[in-house]
């Protein structure tokens, strides 16, 4: 059962719905100045982003910041 979640700006997001935010707004090129990782520098898609980032939960962690701070600008 789904609980309510009212204080977190990420309840209803998925993980792919964040990236498409992060490239439509910062491009492949700035998120890998942003957070250096090879998904984002090295032949970047959104498929093969998201495979890496459900893998490890690190970079899936600063993936999301990222997107909690591009909605504060």
């Amino acid at each position: 059962m789904d609980l309510p979640q009212p204080k977190n700006p990420l309840h209803g997001l998925t993980l792919e719905m964040i990236l498409n935010h992060l490239v439509d707004h910062y491009g492949w090129e700035g998120l890998n100045e942003r957070i250096h990782i090879n998904c984002f520098f090295e032949n970047p898609s959104i498929k093969s982003s998201l495979k890496f980032l459900r893998a490890t939960p690190w970079a899936r962690k600063k993936v999301e910041n990222l997107f909690l701070e591009s909605l504060r600008k």
